[in-house]
């Protein structure tokens, strides 16, 4: 049986983004401690570092912490987090507030790669001898990478340039700051061609449409009931190709398109379905109609082709997303996107 050095552990940080040396600070306090506990929080926040985000990303890599990510609101009923001023002192006490009010406990060890870890943890013991047991044992600060000597990297560099400095991401995470482009179309709209042609231009990945795939395996038929783990296996497979991605992601399809077949060929739709279909993209390509239909065999005809882009028109604007139409060769189209992500930027 392994004992370790302390009971309970604390790691805080605005962990924006969750770093590789956040990571090494969270793993060393799990090697020496039977419990840890993460705190992440800051005010303001910052775009593509929210909460959710990560309460996420702490979930994928550290299950096994204690994990407390607060926003503007949050469900423990604490006062506001403070606001990023140099007030340490508040700070401090605020962290020993929500080890009392939410945890109902204390620590014994705080875990840091930064100066301020002896002051913060004697503010910490203060703190819990005022506010819950005069008897309390001295806080102890446990120092990772002190100076960050090993692990050079910092959240407001991450922040500038997550793209360029990625090595020091974890997939999870770095997947977070991948922009995810769905592409859509009818049947016989250059929308596969289009989406790996892009992905060759971006030196980045594409998805595949897996509807397309498990057709193909079933001898072209497809159940009311394969329709909704169309939907869930494509969104999978996107969540894993995006910490693998290259700034971009180009999505052939998404639960969208798997929605319209399910309503067209059952007359209705799981719920999940349908909110699956609802996930957001940072852009949709909607391809035109405009090229020539190639019947394959497996194909309707060009009447249902116009029928379903009108039907993703209808969709996309009544969603408010961001799209545009490409017309044209691939070239053209690829011009288009080009145009619409250097804007974005």
């Amino acid at each position: 049986m392994i004992t370790r050095r302390f009971q309970r552990g604390l790691v805080v940080g605005k962990l924006c983004p969750l770093h590789k040396g956040h990571e090494a600070v969270i793993r060393r306090a799990l090697a020496e401690c039977e419990t840890v506990v993460v705190l992440s929080y800051t005010v303001p926040e910052f775009p593509g570092c929210e909460p959710e985000k990560r309460a996420v990303w702490l979930e994928s890599l550290f299950p096994e912490t204690t994990r407390i990510v607060l926003g503007a609101d949050n469900p423990w009923g604490l006062v506001p987090p403070p606001n990023d001023d140099p007030d340490e002192s508040r700070h401090r006490r605020f962290v020993g507030q929500g080890c009392r009010e939410v945890l109902h406990t204390t620590v014994d060890a705080v875990f840091t790669s930064e100066s301020y870890g002896d002051g913060f943890a004697a503010e910490l013991t203060c703190y819990f001898r005022d506010e819950v047991d005069a008897d309390h044992a001295e806080v102890v600060h446990v120092p990772v990478d002190p100076g960050r000597s090993i692990l050079p990297v910092s959240g407001t560099a991450l922040r500038a340039d997550p793209h360029g400095l990625r090595q020091w991401l974890s997939p999870v995470v770095y997947a977070s700051f991948v922009k995810r482009i769905c592409l859509l179309g009818g049947e016989s709209s250059g929308k596969s061609t289009l989406a790996t042609a892009l992905a060759q231009k971006y030196d980045t990945l594409h998805v595949t449409e897996y509807g397309r795939e498990l057709w193909v395996d079933q001898g072209g038929h497809l159940s009311y009931e394969d329709l909704l783990h169309i939907g869930v296996v494509q969104v999978a497979r996107e969540a894993e190709a995006a910490g693998r991605a290259n700034r971009y992601l180009f999505c052939d399809t998404s639960p969208l398109t798997t929605l319209f077949y399910c309503l067209e060929d059952h007359g209705r739709a799981e719920p999940e379905l349908r909110t699956l279909a609802k996930r957001k993209y940072d852009l949709y390509v909607l391809c035109a109609p405009d090229i020539p239909f190639d019947q394959d065999g497996t194909r309707r005809d060009t009447a249902f082709r116009q029928q379903q882009h009108d039907w993703y028109e209808e969709q996309l604007t009544a969603m408010g997303a961001t799209w545009v139409e490409v017309r044209g060769d691939v070239q053209e189209r690829m011009e288009q996107v080009d145009a619409c992500l250097r804007q974005a930027r």
